[in-house]
């Protein structure tokens, strides 16, 4: 145990190596992993972590690279994690990483990680969650996690935000789009990039439709902004991260701060509940034995909850 304690103390220590080798670790999961979260852990919760999502094509990854290099700019440390729920291989996200290093390359502040599918959301969620974990507890002031995929994976992602940015662009019908995913609900901040297209005027006031009707029965609550970006050239993007920075004011002046904190760890924790019983149940009863019951509901011989209740009941 001791060398994986040692990676932990390297990357506390500002190791970038061994910062990627414990993320490698934290990913695959297991034992080592969660010995390094565990000793992780009473560092973090400094971090504000950023989400941002919205429609493929909208230019989510330049806008990331664009906040990424205005964050630089004051001195602010940042880690950025791109996530992929849609790919079962990280070909596509490693490409994306490229493009971005090369204005980022060989910065200390700033380390960059792809995550693709896990086979299931679920895991997905999970990984990315540890992954927040180790780059808060190393000292990444802000972590900026970009969703790739589009619908409710990205909802998903988000909640473990504390500003979520959704991201749309002109001309792609997203203002539908946005209201289908349920994208709206979870954003602070809304940027309408592209701006230089045309279209997105009518965009930025179809958004603004849609937040003026939430905000007349949501009295004193945060009413996300709409900006305008041309995220190809940076205009703008200082301007996203006063809101961002606005709304992270907000969120602890109003005491929302903690209770979404809490809100988050109470998810978590029952998630991993969730996930830990179910294992336990199976190794104990064992696979073929659910196979018997999965064959005896599915020829009607008994329902689910009875034979759920039956197996729990050993």
């Amino acid at each position: 145990m001791g060398d994986d304690n040692g990676l932990v103390t390297q990357a506390l220590a500002g190791k970038r190596y061994a910062l990627a080798r414990l993320i490698s670790q934290v990913e695959d999961d297991g034992e080592t992993a969660r010995a390094a979260l565990a000793a992780l852990y009473p560092h973090t919760g400094r971090a504000h972590v950023v989400g941002i999502t919205g429609s493929p094509g909208s230019g989510k990854s330049t806008l990331v690279n664009e906040l990424a290099k205005v964050l630089r700019g004051q001195g602010v440390t940042v880690g950025v994690v791109a996530v992929d729920p849609s790919s079962p291989f990280t070909g596509g996200a490693l490409l994306g990483d490229r493009v971005r290093m090369r204005d980022l390359s060989g910065d200390p502040g700033v380390f960059i990680r792809s995550m693709a599918s896990r086979g299931s959301l679920g895991g997905l969620a999970r990984a990315t969650g540890d992954v927040i974990k180790v780059l808060d507890a190393v000292g990444f002031q802000v972590i900026l996690v970009e969703t790739v995929g589009a619908g409710q994976s990205e909802v998903e992602i988000a909640r473990t935000a504390h500003t979520t940015i959704v991201v749309e662009a002109p001309g792609m019908g997203d203002e539908v789009q946005a209201l289908k995913a349920g994208l709206l609900e979870i954003a602070d901040v809304l940027v309408v990039n592209k701006a230089d297209r045309p279209g997105a005027a009518n965009t930025a006031r179809a958004l603004e439709l849609v937040i003026n009707q939430n905000a007349a029965h949501d009295e004193g609550r945060w009413r996300p902004p709409i900006l305008q970006t041309v995220a190809l050239n940076g205009q703008g993007v200082p301007e996203v991260w006063e809101a961002v920075v606005a709304h992270r004011q907000y969120l602890r002046e109003s005491g929302l701060w903690e209770s979404q904190e809490r809100a988050r760890v109470e998810t978590e924790l029952f998630n991993v509940l969730r996930e830990e019983l179910l294992n336990r149940t199976l190794a104990r009863v064992g696979r073929e034995r659910v196979q018997e019951w999965v064959t005896r509901i599915a020829d009607r011989q008994v329902d689910v909850y009875t034979a759920a209740a039956s197996i729990i009941g050993g």
